[in-house]
């Protein structure tokens, strides 16, 4: 794929972009509102005719989901919104996994002064600085609701492990096309707190909607293109080139006509109470948090580390961190001090 300058015209008065020594190119915010350019860290923007490639480009953390990430990942959404010759965004991740999920590390915080987030809050502007306690699972609905209310359509090229958050991410796109062995599943549910945001019941039969939500275990690609989550499922070495080809096919529509089409499908979606029914979600998720079992995972990852909190929560299930040798064989269940029922 070409860098960015070499792929599409930009206004000079407008634009800065720069060739970087790796050969890829980092997008610039307009230089008429910034006195300094601005570049992407965590991802990649590259553009080829009608379509714009967003590369989520954290690959020694399997793309975790920073903040600065996102933040990032929004800005160039709405760059190839304003940018008229592209039809459709493809967001897409380098390395082994589309992504782990959210970031759970230290290194999910923003750094000072960064341009992608918001000043006080230190997350992607979503209108509210999201100041309440257990705030995380609303603040993440509001910010991929940028994703449905986007006037192109978005596709999620999904590989390798696609986890707990980057889940809601890939759900919120319209469409995702995903190698055949993917593995997509939302381990958290099994000691940490319900879903951030509850999709499952709108992309999967009822049955396999409470298995995904209840239990954690990871899907392959082919087995949610059965149930209907993924559009395609495809082998993982025709991924690239099946993606790109639908998105072109796509692409010979106007976008005026995507946006209007988008816009009706997600409509009726709306009337059905899909926004009432995600945000109601979010509560619940919140309130998950405050059960007398919740603090486990956090004292653990406290006292001995990220690491070894992940293998104690999956250890039972013998796979994702609790396949390691070093996770514990038998864990009790978590109790935690009992309060009375009301």
């Amino acid at each position: 794929m070409l860098p960015v300058n070499a792929m599409r015209k930009t206004n000079a008065a407008t634009f800065a972009a720069r060739r970087l020594t790796s050969g890829s190119t980092r997008h610039m915010l307009p230089a008429a509102a910034l006195e300094a350019p601005m570049t992407y860290e965590n991802i990649l923007y590259e553009t080829d005719g009608r379509l714009a490639w967003i590369t989520l480009n954290r690959p020694e953390k399997l793309n975790a989901l920073s903040n600065e990430l996102r933040g990032e990942m929004f800005h160039a959404l709405k760059e190839a919104e304003a940018d008229r010759e592209i039809g459709v965004i493809i967001i897409k991740a380098a390395g082994r996994a589309f992504s782990a999920g959210y970031d759970l590390s230290p290194s999910r915080q923003a750094s000072e002064g960064n341009p992608y987030v918001h000043a006080r809050s230190g997350l992607p502007d979503t209108g509210t600085t999201h100041p309440a306690h257990y705030d995380w699972s609303r603040h993440v609905l509001m910010a991929n609701w940028t994703i449905w209310e986007l006037s192109k359509p978005v596709i999620a090229q999904v590989h390798g492990y696609c986890l707990a958050g980057a889940t809601e991410l890939a759900s919120f796109c319209d469409f995702r096309i995903v190698a055949e062995d993917a593995q997509v599943g939302y381990p958290p549910v099994r000691a940490m707190g319900t879903m951030d945001i509850m999709w499952a019941p709108w992309h999967l039969p009822m049955t396999k909607a409470r298995e995904f939500a209840y239990v954690g275990d990871a899907f392959s690609g082919k087995d949610m293109a059965a149930m209907g989550w993924a559009t395609y499922a495809v082998p993982g070495e025709e991924l690239g080139a099946f993606t790109e080809k639908f998105a072109r096919r796509m692409a010979h529509v106007d976008n005026n006509l995507l946006m209007y089409s988008k816009r009706s499908v997600n409509r009726q979606y709306e009337s059905m109470g899909i926004r009432g029914g995600l945000m109601s979600g979010t509560d619940v998720e919140a309130m998950s948090k405050h059960r007398p079992e919740a603090g486990e995972f956090g004292r653990i990852s406290r006292e001995q580390g990220l690491k070894a909190a992940l293998e104690w929560r999956d250890a039972p299930f013998r796979d994702f961190r609790g396949a390691y040798a070093t996770a514990p064989t038998d864990r009790p269940i978590p109790s935690g001090e009992q309060r009375p029922a009301y």
